[in-house]
């Protein structure tokens, strides 16, 4: 894909147009972001002539830092129930404890932040190894690497929980617990926010949005049900959290009472999903994740590729993939080793 001007260069294959925001509603969300990193503790970049205003807010800003790191990686009540599900999945391999969801993450809790963190302070193009994103007429292009176009080698399914079906992929419960540590540890690059691109500080994080999709729909005098769902993707892929919130919206702050599900009785499912986006994981090598040699494997393992011959051997032929980890009790977490479009 050549990098010329969006107005006279299509990209191919688009997956998301939506209209921009006026000016000042833009301005505005940058505004909003810059308090929110400077709470994080991140360094703020100059991305508004309002500099006097974040002067005025440092130090309640730096007083809500202090008291948020006296609380230590404290998690919202929908993580607490995801990291407690996979303590207990993964205790046999994990007897310590499960890999630790991140805490300290830059939460979307307006609608429009995901969008205005996906280009670059004063720039119409952003690019990184998984996608480019464009600044258009109608809004904002997100054109990523590739496009799912076969189901084939993509679902894999951790063992342990309920049946996997016959056409889909059984991973070894040791693996999945060394994709899921390498998911939560990317490399520096994958988590630089596009907004501060090109800046002298570019801001590395986590960002992370709460859904609350509509599962079962009002009959009768039965309410409408839905469930929730927490999102994880390393900064550079903020792009697919506005993808994702223009179809399934904005549950807003999910540390706030009011956002939590467990006390909504009336309308909560019950079920709780998290989905965390880890392009990096691509091209591990089956060794390195425990997986055994082929004769140590059993059938399966054999007839699923789930042990190796040579140790140079990638994971899944070095291709991209989903990873489920589910049980009746209701949580399910998935790895995406790829972008969220076309999933």
């Amino acid at each position: 894909m050549a990098t010329a001007s969006p107005a006279t260069t299509p990209a191919k294959n688009p997956a998301r147009i939506e209209a921009n925001p006026p000016a000042t509603q833009h301005d505005e969300l940058v505004r909003y972001i810059s308090l929110k990193l400077a709470a994080l503790g991140k360094p703020v970049p100059q991305l508004t002539a309002e500099r006097y205003f974040l002067e005025l807010a440092e130090p309640l800003l730096r007083n809500y830092h202090q008291k948020d790191l006296l609380l230590g990686d404290r998690l919202c009540p929908a993580d607490a129930r995801i990291q407690q599900f996979l303590d207990g999945y993964l205790l046999d391999v994990s007897p310590t404890g499960a890999p630790r969801l991140p805490a300290s993450c830059f939460v979307l809790d307006r609608e429009g932040l995901a969008r205005a963190m996906s280009l670059p302070a004063g720039a119409d193009f952003y690019s990184s190894p998984y996608l480019k994103s464009y600044r258009v007429a109608q809004g904002v292009l997100h054109n990523p690497k590739s496009d799912r176009r076969t189901t084939k080698g993509i679902f894999h399914i951790v063992e342990g929980g309920l049946p996997v079906p016959a056409d889909k992929i059984t991973v070894p419960k040791q693996a999945f617990a060394a994709f899921l540590d390498a998911a939560l540890h990317p490399p520096d690059d994958v988590l630089a926010l596009p907004l501060t691109a090109g800046l002298a500080e570019q801001v590395r994080l986590w960002v992370t949005l709460l859904l609350r999709p509509v599962i079962c729909p009002a009959t009768g005098s039965e309410p409408a049900r839905s469930m929730e769902t927490r999102f994880f993707v390393p900064a550079s892929l903020v792009s697919n959290l506005d993808f994702i919130e223009g179809i399934f919206g904005n549950a807003g702050d999910p540390y706030l009472p009011e956002n939590d599900a467990a006390l909504d009785i009336e309308t909560w499912s019950g079920h709780t999903g998290c989905v965390i986006l880890a392009p990096h994981l691509v091209g591990l090598r089956k060794k390195t994740l425990g997986l055994p040699h082929f004769d140590q494997a059993t059938p399966l393992q054999r007839r699923d590729g789930m042990c190796w011959s040579d140790e140079k051997e990638l994971y899944n032929d070095g291709e991209a993939f989903k990873l489920t980890c589910r049980d009746k009790r209701g949580v399910i977490v998935t790895i995406i080793a790829d972008n969220y479009y076309g999933y």
